[in-house]
């Protein structure tokens, strides 16, 4: 029985619902998913495994305009999934128009690579939106292999679009072990489960201030206990993170433990600490520190 491998790159604008794409093919929320934009950060292999197949779906930060160096780093992780793709997904939503980036849009364009364009959100539109939607990027992209209209909230259409990134996928041996189902270690994807906590929690720019590193990581039979530092940039977001009494991080921390004890199948015991590092997102040696 031949054995089916390749990567499978997920591009679009932020908050286009590509987060929530791969952890649909993946079936574990590996990858934050938030209202807010510009909440993936770093590029996140989800593997998914089967007896004949692995195909490695890359989750990307969304295409913008830098506006500092940790956005930079972050375009920096789009630009090198130009480079390995066994196919390409280019995500939009339903009445989008509009991409950030030319030169990347052009890579896309021009890649020899088969190229899926995949318009998330049709459930909140019409069939007239929706044809008008299709012939737009028809038209961007003309070697475009197919347009799939899906709703990944409502599972419409999705499983349609798996199967037929499995006839895309060439022979090719394991890349990773079968039971793994990212590339990324315990200690990522415990930061990842506290900033998706702080997105929640917190507007403005605190979320975009955050960094999450979790320095103390041990696995014992029966619990895992975990010591995650949370980087601001100003004193006054670390007040704010504090909150009153200690109130915001005892909630968004108890709500951080509740997830890893369920991604995790055992007790967590999660300490939080605040720290202020200032201008970090322009600082390429703490860039380079935290993973950019």
């Amino acid at each position: 029985m031949a054995h089916h491998s390749g990567f499978v790159n997920i591009i679009g604008n932020p908050n286009v619902g590509k987060s929530s794409l791969l952890n649909e093919f993946v079936g574990e929320k590996l990858a934050i998913i938030n209202a807010k934009a510009q909440t993936t950060r770093h590029r996140i292999f989800g593997i998914y495994n089967d007896e004949e197949y692995q195909i490695v779906f890359s989750d990307l930060p969304g295409v913008i305009k830098p506006a500092y160096k940790m956005q930079e780093s972050m375009m920096g992780f789009v630009k090198e999934a130009l480079q390995d793709a066994d196919l390409f997904l280019f995500m939009a939503e339903l009445g989008e128009r509009e991409f950030k980036d030319e030169r990347i849009l052009q890579k896309l364009q021009e890649a020899e690579e088969p190229l899926y364009v995949v318009v998330n959100k049709i459930d909140l539109g019409n069939q007239a939106a929706l044809d008008a939607e299709m012939a737009y990027w028809a038209e961007i992209f003309p070697k475009a292999k197919k347009i799939f209209p899906i709703s990944v909230t409502e599972k419409f259409n999705v499983q349609e679009l798996f199967r037929s990134i499995k006839s895309e996928i060439p022979e090719g041996p394991e890349w990773f072990p079968k039971d793994q189902l990212s590339d990324k270690n315990d200690r990522f994807i415990i930061s990842e489960i506290v900033r998706e906590k702080i997105l929640t929690n917190f507007q403005q720019e605190i979320p975009y201030s955050v960094e999450v590193v979790v320095e103390g990581f041990q696995e014992e039979p029966d619990i895992i206990r975990a010591r995650a530092v949370i980087i601001v940039a100003r004193d006054s977001q670390k007040n704010i993170i504090i909150g009153k009494g200690g109130s915001m991080i005892k909630k968004f921390g108890t709500q951080a433990r509740k997830s890893m004890e369920a991604y995790y199948g055992k007790k967590v015991f999660l300490e939080t600490f605040v720290k202020v590092d200032k201008d970090w997102r322009n600082d390429d040696r703490k860039l380079k520190k935290y993973g950019y």
